[in-house]
């Protein structure tokens, strides 16, 4: 994979899943439901974020519930990397099948404030703060989560395989 820069949006520790899609307005297509991505903690982020966004976060992201809507509505929104300190096992194995490629790096949460920009280098394991050039090491994805991830997600990785394709 090449090099990936973008934005930093920046959240804190516990940040659940009713956080990300309040459950509440599961009912609502994912069209509208990205309008209120993290509108508990961030009224209007969905206005505010940009196709390349990536998160970075704190302590057990992606904690509470199994929904995959807290991940397909961030997708969807243009964010295709989340790092952060620890991430709900549940919520890293949703990120792998819908194509986001989550990154556990301690330290990570220190190394970046809202708006910074980062760099992050998926084969060699490197997060990069743009703006103050200090970095930070993480184990990068391999085997079949990263196959799953290159092949866009595990939809499109079994339709292919369904096909003939490998």
């Amino acid at each position: 994979m090449e090099k990936v820069k973008g934005r930093v949006r920046r959240f804190g520790d516990n940040i659940d899943t009713d956080t990300i899609t309040p459950g509440s307005l599961l009912h609502l297509s994912l069209e509208e439901l990205k309008v209120h991505a993290f509108e508990p903690i961030s009224p209007g982020f969905a206005g505010t974020v940009r196709e390349g966004d990536i998160i970075v976060g704190g302590n057990n992201f992606g904690c509470g519930s199994s929904r995959e809507q807290a991940t397909s509505v961030l997708k969807d929104l243009g964010i295709r990397y989340i790092a952060c300190e620890s991430m709900a096992r549940i919520y890293f194995r949703n990120c792998i099948a819908l194509g986001v490629y989550p990154i556990i790096a301690k330290g990570v949460a220190a190394l970046f404030e809202e708006g910074n920009g980062i760099e992050i280098d998926p084969d060699a394991g490197r997060i990069t703060n743009v703006d103050t050039g200090k970095n930070i090491s993480f184990d990068p994805l391999s085997g079949t989560p990263r196959e799953i991830l290159d092949g866009g997600g595990i939809l499109p990785v079994l339709k292919r395989i369904t096909e003939g394709g490998s």
